[in-house]
């Protein structure tokens, strides 16, 4: 789930929705506000949609956080320059 598999296609790895969130995520938003402009942008590179379901957003969050690239201050989520 974290990386593509022959089951899983890249769109759908966890890294590579999170490489999407940072890249979205430029200045401070809050979760919801984040939620609201990644499921009402997310298409691949032929312009087909492709549908983000809430726990896998959550869950790239999750996975974020815990390698330090996103920290949450304020009710804000902030990327994390090391």
């Amino acid at each position: 789930m974290i990386l593509p598999t022959k089951h899983l296609s890249q769109d759908r790895a966890l890294l590579t929705v999170g490489a999407r969130l940072l890249a979205h995520l430029f200045q401070p938003k809050t979760v919801s506000a984040l939620w609201e402009e990644i499921s009402n942008s997310t298409s691949t590179k032929d312009g087909e949609p492709i549908t983000l379901r809430f726990d896998a957003y959550i869950l790239t969050l999750d996975l974020l956080f815990l390698m330090g690239t996103i920290e949450l201050q304020d009710g804000l989520l902030n990327r994390r320059i090391p």
